[in-house]
């Protein structure tokens, strides 16, 4: 069996901050990124690609709050579903092209992907994830009792809506991943960390409104297809510690032990590089390798010439 790696695409791979959300903008993006990623398919990996969808996904519901009264608003996981759809769509295209380019024979394909949860996951009692556009004082109020939102202010610029950021038990369609990646395909899933789903009283499935951490259904989606290695992508070349200070360290290849030195120390935020060194330490727990890097060092990075690494 070739090796196996799960990368999880940074937002900037899609949509850079400040850049407006065009289809032509964030498709410009997608094909550089998918240009990339084809460099890694050269070096013999089998290959799933997730990503996130933090702006796409809180446009869709823009939209939706700007013609509530013409069409009916959609929840939050079928809005969900819609941003896997085009993203998938413009991310499967481009690196078709650029495998084509190549003269690489790999297939591609995007799967629609649901993520259980725990209806009974803390997160549901402590809802903490701003999506969505930004609302007045007064317009969040009248959201809170109109809708029953949870509405919080976000570092002075307004309110926001915030919904649950739960932990993914099991990713859905692991078996199908697994064959395609037997017949030489990459698999696009788990884009956004999955479609929120949990199951009834009856053990059945039904969606349900959150919010999942893509970095987590990453390295649930690497544990369940038994994956050599988790990368994620993101818009800096190396993890560091004592970050913009003075005695600021660059991080190459350390152990899982060092890792949860660090953690344990504060060296990474919760709102930037914590996420990502807590899912890198869990997955490398394993015994296995976890990689954080820049989108143009992924290559590199796995053949062991740049980014960081965390061993188990």
């Amino acid at each position: 069996m070739a090796n196996r790696v799960v990368i999880a695409l940074g937002g900037n791979a899609i949509l850079k901050p400040n850049q407006e959300a065009t289809l032509e903008v964030q498709l410009d993006n997608v094909k550089l990124s998918a240009e990339l990623v084809a460099k890694i398919e050269e070096i013999d990996y089998e290959i799933v690609l997730t990503h996130g969808n933090g702006p796409q996904v809180g446009n869709i519901l823009r939209q939706n709050e700007e013609a509530k009264d013409v069409v009916p608003p959609f929840p939050l996981d079928v809005c969900n579903a819609e941003s896997q759809g085009f993203i998938g769509y413009m991310l499967e295209q481009s690196l078709k092209n650029s495998l084509e380019t190549k003269g690489l024979t790999s297939n591609v394909i995007t799967l629609l992907t649901q993520t259980e949860v725990s209806a009974e996951d803390e997160a549901f009692n402590n809802p903490n994830k701003p999506i969505g556009i930004f609302y007045t004082e007064e317009e969040a109020k009248q959201m809170e009792q109109e809708k029953n939102w949870v509405m919080m202010e976000d570092a002075g610029r307004g309110y926001r809506r915030v919904v649950p950021s739960p932990q993914p038990k099991a990713i859905h369609g692991v078996d199908a991943i697994v064959n395609l990646l037997n017949r030489n395909t990459i698999v696009i899933a788990g884009g956004g960390g999955g479609i929120p789903v949990v199951r009834d009283q009856n053990g059945l499935l039904k969606g349900i409104e959150a919010v999942i951490d893509k970095d987590r259904t990453g390295k649930k989606l690497a544990e369940q297809i038994d994956a050599n290695v988790f990368m994620m992508l993101t818009d800096v070349s190396n993890v560091y510690i004592n970050y913009g200070k003075e005695n600021q360290e660059k991080l190459e290849t350390i152990s899982v032990k060092q890792a949860q030195q660090y953690m344990d120390e504060g060296h990474f935020a919760d709102g930037s590089m914590g996420p990502k060194m807590e899912a890198a330490i869990g997955f490398a727990s394993q015994g296995k390798t976890a990689i954080i890097c820049s989108l143009e060092d992924a290559d590199q990075a796995l053949l062991g010439r740049a980014g960081t690494r965390i061993v188990g």
